[in-house]
């Protein structure tokens, strides 16, 4: 469901988008608008739940997390039980960073950020030893090309 924006409400995203820690007079001078509609926007966009949240950005490889992995999974598992140890599973996992479901030959497609392969194969034997999986496929990403959080507005 998407919810109707006036320009103003996009070039207040767009900020957000870029830095939410800006302040409110940073944010209003860039879009040409005072600081009270500014404000006002900003909180109806939280109320109606199109803004979500607020969070830092953390660089994984400074982390030590430098494998990205890409995980395909297949299961011939499709009832309610196994789906909810499968999403329970991964939401205690921390490595996993997304997680989706998928139409087509492939069930399911998981991003995880570990140290190293040692690691992965850590998070892969934990991961087949709380739910039946049919196929898993592991893809190390080599260089990230891009990444972004920020969506178009």
């Amino acid at each position: 469901m998407s919810i109707a924006l006036d320009p103003l409400d996009r070039k207040i995203l767009a900020e957000l988008q870029k830095d939410a820690s800006q302040s409110l007079d940073d944010i209003a001078r860039t879009v040409g608008a005072s600081k009270t509609p500014v404000w006002n926007r900003i909180r109806k966009m939280r109320e109606a739940g199109l803004i979500r949240g607020q969070t830092t950005l953390v660089d994984a490889e400074m982390l030590g997390l430098e494998a990205c992995f890409f995980v395909l999974i297949r299961t011939s598992e499709h009832d309610q039980s196994w789906q909810d140890a499968f999403l329970k599973t991964l939401l205690e996992r921390p490595e996993v960073m997304e997680a989706h479901r998928l139409a087509g030959d492939i069930d399911y497609i998981l991003k995880v950020r570990v140290t190293n392969a040692k690691a992965y194969d850590t998070f892969y034997q934990a991961l087949i030893s709380e739910v039946k999986i049919f196929n898993v496929t592991a893809l190390l990403s080599m260089e990230e090309i891009k990444s972004t959080t920020i969506l178009p507005v």
